[in-house]
């Protein structure tokens, strides 16, 4: 467990956020830094690995068995989320946590009365932040664990496996880590993103996704002399938000609830734009919020007598229950691992998206599991060392379970 502990505080210190707002692939440069390290150290345990012109990182363990077995892949990705800082991390060991208040710092604190998921993890070797930054174990523990599995392979030639896929991608966070993907290569039959919370977590349903972007035109002029001139873009953003339905707010939505999440804003009077999210699980639900979107679009532009708003929707990823539904021996191993590390099988819709979602859509089944961390995406976050080992028990567990 203390090589594990170390290796995932070398990844989270490193800094790989990935940018929205880039126009390069990967987005960041910075993301290679993890990636070549991974290669380095994948090779010096015996295995072939590469780094390829897009920063996708891959290897092969090939079968030290006689019979046939399925192949597996198994995933994470090396970004952490533009959503909180990710510079300078400074993890903090919470050893036997007791269940009382952690303090991060003067600002952030967390405690269980407020913040269940500290309630599974009493008892259990914990690493938080310092208030100042992400963590990063979205998902570079899931990075780790995939190491930790190939050092101990590695270590040990006793154990039996069929061929071993893995592939660690950039710009998960940012819906791009299935972009360019090298699905000739990675002839797994099938795999598991290792990209979900608590360990045990066993999931193949999520969010349809689309992203919307409106541009609002305005007519500026002089507020002096504005009087039946003027048109504050500004102010149609926010006629279009107000049109929007109140009960999609994803401030008061869970489980399968859909929901139009309102991500940025900018602008001025004579131009502003907005970015959205939408999302949902059930596909004509997802259908009818993108028409919402297209007649509230059309509704204004008639009532200002010009294309004040501009709209264009891009769909982002899929259910990927639709097909993972007509395979389910994939999750009946990962059902049976989990049950023999010791777990109960834990099935919650994922509220957002994973590689593996897109991947599923390209051809290769790839549900995702829980790697033993909490509270993604911000200052909050935190990982179980004790749960970050058990889900390298489920992977261990899967590979023997695909020899039976």
């Amino acid at each position: 467990m203390k090589r594990l502990q170390e290796r995932f505080l070398r990844y989270v210190k490193i800094d790989t956020q990935s940018d929205p707002n880039s126009t390069t692939f990967p987005s960041t440069l910075k993301q290679l830094d993890l990636s070549k390290l991974l290669v380095e150290e994948i090779s010096s345990m015996g295995f072939d690995a590469r780094l390829d012109k897009d920063g996708y990182v891959y290897a092969k363990i090939d079968s030290n068995i006689d019979k046939k077995v399925p192949s597996i892949g198994f995933i994470a990705h090396v970004d952490t989320s533009p959503d909180a800082p990710g510079k300078d991390v400074n993890p903090r060991i919470i050893k036997n946590y007791d269940g009382s208040l952690i303090k991060l710092n003067e600002t952030f604190q967390m405690h269980p009365d407020k913040y269940p998921s500290l309630k599974k993890v009493i008892g259990e070797d914990i690493i938080v932040t310092d208030g100042n930054t992400l963590l990063g174990a979205d998902d570079k523990a899931g990075v780790a664990e995939i190491m930790e599995l190939l050092h101990r392979i590695a270590d040990d030639k006793s154990i039996k496996h069929g061929d071993i896929y893995i592939c660690f991608t950039p710009d998960e966070e940012i819906g791009q880590g299935a972009d360019r993907f090298d699905y000739e290569w990675f002839k797994a039959d099938f795999a598991y993103t290792l990209d979900g919370s608590e360990v045990g977590g066993i999931e193949y349903e999520n969010f349809n996704a689309a992203s919307a972007d409106v541009k609002f035109i305005g007519n500026s002029i002089h507020p002096g002399s504005a009087k039946n001139k003027m048109i504050n873009a500004l102010h149609l953003q926010m006629e279009f938000h107000s049109m929007l339905p109140k009960f999609l707010d994803p401030a008061i939505t869970e489980g399968y609830e859909g929901f139009n999440h309102l991500s940025n804003v900018t602008g001025q009077v004579e131009e502003a734009s907005a970015h959205y999210i939408i999302r949902n699980h059930h596909m004509a639900k997802f259908l009818e919020q993108q028409k919402t979107f297209e007649a509230i679009k059309n509704y204004m532009n008639e009532k200002y007598g010009y294309e004040a708003v501009v709209l264009h929707i891009k769909e982002s990823y899929l259910n990927m229950y639709e097909i993972i539904k007509d395979h389910m021996y994939v999750i009946d191993y990962a059902v049976n691992a989990t049950k023999a590390a010791g777990l109960t099988p834990k099935f919650e819709a994922i509220r957002g998206g994973t590689d593996g979602a897109r991947l599923t859509y390209g051809g290769l089944i790839c549900p995702n599991l829980g790697t033993g961390a909490y509270h993604f995406h911000g200052r909050l976050e935190f990982a179980s060392i004790n749960q970050m080992e058990k889900a390298v028990e489920v992977m261990f567990n899967i590979i023997k379970e695909v020899q039976k």
